[in-house]
Order: structure tokens, then sequence, then C-alpha cells
């Protein structure tokens, strides 16, 4: 027997505002068929002025809460996933704790880009079968809006804004891989590749920044790296494609999507792929199609799970759950 954690409950948040790539027409040089033949976006969506990170982690939270049937003192810990928190400090999820009107437990900022809902879901699971909490919320939430040069036609059409929720609860199990529960998790970084995908500035350099992407090198390394990444995990899990009933990867671009699948041998009937509705939202991608395929009813109880996911850094990784 031994501790697993399992998910409780999910949720999403998506700002009111849609952004259709027609929009962009007006102001760059672009179309609506070369955002959707490059990336496979059709619209996004973008935070309300004076609309936080953490207030959209919030609202994403209670949806959770809501699912799981919980209210927020049966929550042990927050890990809130970002890197476009609303102030250097204190933490965004601090912020949430208050938000909730959370009384008990602690709260902390995980920041690994795309990839910070993965990295954040490594650290509840390594606290839940640590003993050092019971039930972690963790949250994926975004507004890279904020952080876009809008002359860039290569970048300001691809991201978008929103929020994502997972509760994980711990379970005793066999430690077999039919329970419920993370079966294993991946994570990678490798710090040489800055370069290709970073936010020009920061507080020590004393500016906000803006996006930088160098979009060819980026696509190389992302097929390769989630692919590799997936399969350690299922490896780790004494799995394989064979056994998957759901990828969720990072929701950047659907080219990206579909090489990975490929490669992983699965038919994109078994992917679930939302960049079309939300962009790409970084930390927040996985959660949101996680709680979108839930609710359409594709991701069932008992379903293998597989997420993947890679950002700047680069950092990378994966986790293999079973709903």
């Amino acid at each position: 027997m031994g501790t697993r954690a399992i998910v409780r409950g999910v949720g999403h948040y998506l700002p009111a505002r849609v952004v259709e790539n027609a929009e962009f027409e007006a102001t760059l040089d672009t179309s609506d068929e070369w955002i959707r033949s490059r990336s496979g976006i059709e619209r996004r969506h973008f935070a309300a002025e004076g609309e936080t990170t953490s207030q959209m982690a919030i609202a994403a939270a209670r949806a959770a809460l809501d699912d799981a049937g919980l209210g927020p003192d049966d929550i042990d810990a927050i890990v809130l996933a970002t890197s476009t928190a609303d102030l250097t400090f204190p933490s965004a999820a601090t912020m949430v704790q208050a938000g909730l009107g959370m009384s008990r437990g602690f709260a902390y900022d995980v920041q690994a880009v795309c990839a910070g809902f993965v990295f954040a879901m490594a650290n509840a699971n390594a606290m839940i079968a640590a003993g050092l909490a019971r039930r972690v919320l963790v949250i994926g939430a975004e507004t890279f809006s904020r952080i876009m040069d809008w002359t860039d036609r290569g970048t300001c059409v691809l991201f978008g804004d929103g929020a994502g929720a997972l509760i994980l609860e711990a379970a005793e199990g066999t430690g077999a891989a039919e329970n419920r529960g993370i079966l294993a998790v991946d994570l990678n970084s490798d710090g040489r590749h800055r370069e290709i995908l970073y936010v020009d500035g920061g507080v020590s350099t004393g500016t906000t920044g803006h996006l930088v992407m160098h979009g060819k090198e980026v696509f190389r390394h992302a097929v390769e790296k989630l692919a590799d990444t997936a399969h350690s995990a299922l490896d780790k899990a004494g799995l394989t494609g064979a056994d998957v009933d759901w990828l969720v990867p990072h929701q950047a671009n659907l080219r990206i999507i579909k090489a990975t699948a490929q490669r992983l041998h699965l038919p994109m009937e078994k992917v679930i792929v939302t960049v079309q509705d939300h962009g790409n939202t970084s930390a927040a991608s996985i959660p949101l199609a996680l709680s979108v395929g839930r609710r359409e009813g594709r991701i069932k109880d008992g379903d293998l799970v597989v997420t993947e996911a890679i950002g700047g850094g680069l950092a990378w990784g994966s986790v293999v759950l079973r709903w």
C-alpha cells in the first residue's frame, strides 16, 4: 500500500473578451489564414483592463472546488504556476489564498513558463506522497497579453490569457498502474537554450520587457523533447503509448501537437486540443484543456492521461496519471 495523489476536481476560467484572428489584420501584416495555417489558432481570450492573473486563478480555483464538492478550508496548500504574477511579491498564490477566504495551509508560486503546470503538479504530488499535505490546489494562470510586442506578428497572435485548476488529494492504493492517481513524473531543463524563448526584461534589469521567440528553434526542440519526456514518464510507470486514453499536451501550436502525437503513435482522436479557441495560455493551457476535456465528457474516471509541456528555460516535462 502507498499514498497516491488522485484528481478530486478540475475547473477553469477564461476572460470575457474573445479576440478572433481577423482583429489583427487592422494592425499587422497578417491574416486569419496565415495564423491558422501556422499555428491552428482561430481565437484567444484577453484579460480585461484591470483583470489580473490572481483574479483569474481565483475564479478557476472556485470552479475546481465546486467540481470537487469542497470548500477553501478543505485545502492544505496552493501551488500556482505562472510567469505573469500580479506583483514581484508577494506570490500570486497567497493572493488566491486570501481571495478564496482560505484561513489555513500555505501557498507559493512555481515559475517554469509553459511547463509550469507540469512542474506544479510534480510539486503537489511530492508533497502529498511525503505527507506534507492531503489536498493541494494546483493552478496555472497567465496574462501573457501584458508582455506581448504588438508589432511582432510572429508572437503576439499566438498567446492568450486564462486559468485552470486541479485539486489533487491523497488516497491509498496498491501501487499498481490500474490504481487512480499520478503514476509517474518526468522533469527536465537545459539553460543553454535561453535565447530561443525569453522575455527581454525583468526586475534586476529595470524593465518589464516583451516576449521574444525564435519559432523554428522552439518547434524543433519541442517535438523531440515532448515525445521523449512522455516516453520517459510512461516507462517509469511501466506503460506504453498503447495504454494511453488521452494525451493532453501544452496547447502552443497544432503542428507541434500533431507531430508529438505521431511520435507517440497516438491518433489525434486521443488528443485533447483546445489551442484553436484559447491560443497559447502558457502554464494555464494544460489545466484548461483538462477541464474542457472533462466537461465535455471525454476524460472519464479510470482513463490514463498523459500531460506534457515545454517552455522557456528550456524547461520541459510530463505527468502520467489515471483519472
